[in-house]
């Protein structure tokens, strides 16, 4: 597929030439389109299983649509650099999420006794300890100059379990059988 012309992309501003209050539009609408075009692949997943075939492959060509939105705004924000200036803001992201937003969180579901909810966000915090390492370990071979080894990605679809190489009989996390792990 290919990406934005050239020409295009020399058009958009950087990010030192937005102003405070463009900044933040376009910060909000990143995350407004990001969420939309999760949501149009979940939609479209459940059309599948209600035999929609149809209507989820309009919910995933929107769901396209909205990532295409979701990339630009990201792109004039500066927000697309070097793979190890990316691995290092993606490891950040995740040691927010470990250290503090699911930490408290958790503690919401717990003090509301919602077991779904606890079960959901346990769950989101193993992967992202799990995707923390890997971003580290990846970002230490990207700044020498080095890509990571080639081998299987795999993610538990049930609780989102990543692991690299081989699969486990069933998930250290949730206890799925290996069956349900997709491998990228």
């Amino acid at each position: 597929m290919p990406e934005m012309p050239e020409e295009y992309v020399k058009r958009l501003p950087k990010s030192e030439e937005l102003n405070a209050m463009t900044e933040q539009s376009l910060r909000a609408a990143f995350a407004g389109e990001s969420q939309a075009a999760e949501k149009y692949v979940v939609f479209a997943a459940q059309a599948e299983e209600e035999d929609l075939p149809n209507i989820a492959k309009l919910f995933a060509a929107i769901s396209f649509a909205e990532t295409r939105h979701a990339r630009n705004h990201w792109r004039v924000l500066g927000g697309i650099r070097k793979t190890a200036d990316n691995l290092q803001t993606a490891f950040a992201g995740e040691s927010f999420e470990i250290d503090e937003m699911y930490p408290a969180y958790a503690e919401i579901a717990k003090l509301q006794a919602n077991k779904e909810a606890s079960r959901s966000i346990r769950y989101a915090l193993k992967a992202e300890m799990d995707h923390k390492r890997m971003y580290a370990e990846a970002r230490e071979a990207a700044l020498q100059g080095k890509d990571i080894a080639d081998q299987p990605v795999s993610v538990c679809t049930i609780c989102g379990h990543t692991v690299i190489g081989g699969l486990p009989d069933k998930c250290p996390v949730c206890a799925a059988a290996k069956e349900y792990y997709r491998t990228f």
